[in-house]
């Protein structure tokens, strides 16, 4: 199986990387079309572009004008995201065997790489899937990835020999993936939590849950989607009245 998930926001710049191993983002030079296009934004039209603060709009500026393909100065995508997923794959706390296997069977759908494989060296940035930043492809970065993203996802598919696709990855990431187009079927895990009377998404636990089933599959080094039925961390558990052969239900009856 190949697992997709989504990057984050938030990035880890300051603690040290537990591997020197490393590989080379595939999509490079389409990185750097799209660096030339935000290289023309000021602080404010890109805060209002993506909707962020002045500070954060300053600071990714500062980022897009010392962007290089020259990866001396980056770190591992694993390494560096920071966000909820990430807190629940841990990837610093992997074996050096879990890592393998996350390298393998792992990818990571961003705005600015296209894909990217765990260990791939990535520069500081901000550049969610879903901003409408317009290209010569397009209004958007859906336009400007078209059927690249699932195209490389079908390559790491064959390379592995893998029969589905397990998607962890966020709504607005995975509306970069063709589904009619990959060679195999999807498989999307729901995570829900029990409030309120009801079981439900909630977003922070959910995020949280995709990391932790990434970890998971790395750490019993999965290789049949079906195996991931076991996962019972943090009280979540298989719930197989509700869930059907594409969508997976997992659920936990924790007062959240």
């Amino acid at each position: 199986m190949l697992i997709v998930l989504s990057p984050a926001k938030s990035l880890d710049l300051d603690t040290p990387p537990t591997t020197k191993l490393h590989s080379t983002p595939a999509f490079l030079d389409r990185s750097s079309a799209l660096i030339d296009v935000l290289r023309h934004y000021s602080p404010a039209e890109l805060g209002s572009l993506m909707h962020i603060s002045d500070a954060l709009a300053v600071l990714n500026v500062g980022r897009y004008a010392s962007w290089s393909v020259d990866t001396r100065e980056a770190r591992q995508a694993i390494m560096a995201f920071n966000g909820d997923v990430y807190a629940g794959f841990d990837a610093r706390s992997l074996k050096p065997g879990q890592l393998d296997y996350a390298q393998r069977s792992v990818r990571i759908l961003s705005g600015l790489y296209g894909v990217l494989r765990p260990l791939d060296l990535i520069h500081p940035h901000r550049l969610e899937m879903g901003t409408k930043l317009a290209t010569g492809a397009g209004k958007d970065l859906y336009a400007f990835w078209g059927e690249t993203v699932t195209g490389a996802l079908n390559a790491a598919i064959a390379d592995k020999e893998a029969r589905v696709l397990v998607n962890l990855a966020s709504e607005e990431y995975f509306k970069s993936v063709k589904p009619k187009l990959l060679t195999v079927p999807v498989i999307t895990p729901v995570f829900e939590d029990w409030k309120g009377g009801k079981y439900k998404i909630i977003s922070f636990y959910a995020k949280r849950a995709r990391g932790l089933m990434a970890r998971y599959a790395a750490v019993k080094g999965i290789v049949d989607a079906d195996k991931l039925k076991g996962f019972k961390v943090d009280g979540y558990a298989f719930d197989k009245k509700d869930s059907d052969e594409r969508t997976w239900i997992f659920r936990r009856k924790v007062e959240a």
